[in-house]
């Protein structure tokens, strides 16, 4: 029961730790509406393209967005519908 729990534990800090940078936060409430594209988000988020692909790169890393290639773009998406929850719950608290 505690090894089950230290595991969940550990996964929701892992979970918190990769959202807990306001460019990452900031993207994922974009996405919350659609996917959207690399450039779109550094519009959105006005970061340099670097920047905001490297935020990106973290996100799908830890498993919170998931991407598809369109031609010369990549498209980003909220896959888990856990994410979509707790952003939603941030954005509802802190953003609006």
């Amino acid at each position: 029961m505690q090894e089950e729990l230290d595991e969940k534990a550990l996964e929701a800090t892992n979970f918190l730790k990769a959202i807990a940078h306001e460019h990452r936060l900031t993207n994922l409430c974009l996405l919350l509406s659609r996917e959207k594209s690399v450039s779109e988000l550094q519009k959105l988020v006005s970061i340099r393209q670097s920047a905001a692909s490297q935020q990106l790169a973290r996100l799908r890393l830890e498993g919170l967005i998931a991407a598809r290639r369109e031609g010369k773009s990549i498209y980003y998406r909220i896959e888990d519908e856990k994410v979509s929850s707790l952003i939603s719950v941030l954005y509802q608290l802190f953003l609006r």
